[in-house]
């Protein structure tokens, strides 16, 4: 291994521990954080969780716009260092509640979002090269959901037990799902403390699949759209395991448990394997689409990722929205459509790209 590979894969490395330090605090924080703003309601503070999650997606989607703009100038090192001290900010504001302080803080982490992500696929990108971007994208991602593991380990040790633990709304598997297996009615006692064991297993799964499916790509052994194929697919067969095993009302029950029944008696273990799966599935998207985001605009990887963070964002805004009223299975169906869309969408590029380089060999 000649020095300048040894220092490329170190800046790797140590890019996903500064994303795993930071997004273990912003995972616990996010995952508990409506529980705790709902034991502040009093006469001086009166934000709302939900409310702030859906300002930092919003802010988020739009600062994308600015982004690239502010990486060219002051550089993505830079960059990612300014972004990790507004995420300080925001973690640092539950320690001192604070409605105003509270809603500020979530839209300048919403700005330092959009900054931290594009400076990110800057950075990896340039410490990349062609045969090396998919095993760099893995371990990244490996190393960053971690995160979940840490953060939500320590919401299982600090929440296991306790009643007054509702719903969170960070994303499907992390939030809405969560939210799912709190409110089941049939895991009595311990459904709050498997909100915690859920998101561990969510992050191993993501572990395992940002390993496994860098070193596969690496070797030419799977195709790109083999792997995003196969992640549609786990995601398809959890969802369907989902609608089965958690009652439909799951979602919007806040307050008491779930009173319609599910198709199937539910079961911890189909509820954390559906959890292993989420994981699984969203490491093969996400791994192959910084992949291929790396790979095809290598020149241009700062504005294609602002415009990639710009997309999910928003999408992620309205999630944050519509969670709260959807029974599960409309949840499920737009999820499925939407996936299976999205992986077509990523079979198209994926061809283009492929007929384009066959061009250039003529």
């Amino acid at each position: 291994l000649s020095p300048r590979l040894f220092f490329l894969h170190f800046n790797v490395v140590i890019l996903g521990l500064g994303f795993l330090f930071i997004f273990t605090a912003f995972t616990t924080c996010g995952n508990i954080e409506q529980t705790v703003v709902k034991s502040l309601q009093n006469g001086t503070f009166s934000g709302s969780g939900y409310n702030s999650l859906g300002i930092i997606y919003g802010v988020f989607s739009f600062s994308n716009l600015l982004a690239p703009t502010v990486v060219t100038v002051i550089g993505p090192k830079m960059t990612m260092f300014f972004s990790g001290l507004l995420y300080s900010g925001y973690i640092a504001v539950f320690i001192i509640p604070s409605t105003w302080a509270f809603y500020l803080t979530s839209v300048l982490i919403g700005i330092g979002a959009a900054m931290l992500w594009t400076a990110q696929g800057h950075f990896l990108v340039e410490n990349s090269e062609a045969s090396t971007i998919n095993r760099n994208t893995g371990v990244f991602w490996g190393l960053l959901q971690c995160s979940m593991l840490f953060g939500n380990l320590y919401i299982y040790f600090d929440w296991n037990g306790r009643t007054e633990i509702s719903g969170l709304e960070l994303s499907f598997y992390s939030g809405v799902y969560g939210t799912c297996i709190g409110a089941t009615s049939e895991f009595g006692e311990a459904a709050k403390g498997l909100i915690g064991i859920s998101g561990i297993v969510v992050g191993v799964g993501e572990i395992v699949g940002g390993g496994l499916f860098g070193l596969m790509c690496k070797n030419s052994r799977f195709r790109r759209t083999s792997v995003v194929f196969l992640g549609m697919v786990v995601h398809f067969v959890a969802f369907y395991l989902i609608f089965l095993n958690i009652p439909n009302d799951a979602p919007v029950v806040f307050d008491t448990n779930t009173l319609k029944n599910p198709y199937l008696t539910p079961s911890v273990s189909i509820a954390l394997l559906c959890s292993f799966l989420l994981g699984l599935g969203d490491s093969c998207f996400n791994t192959q689409l910084y992949s291929i985001l790396g790979h095809v605009y290598a020149e241009q990887s700062t504005p294609a990722f602002a415009i990639f963070k710009f997309i999910q964002s928003i999408f992620a805004a309205v999630a944050f929205f519509y969670s709260g009223y959807l029974l599960l299975m409309w949840q499920l169906l737009l999820m499925v459509l939407l996936g299976f869309t999205g992986t077509l969408c990523f079979f198209v590029v994926e061809r283009m790209q492929n007929f384009s380089a066959d061009l250039q060999e003529y």
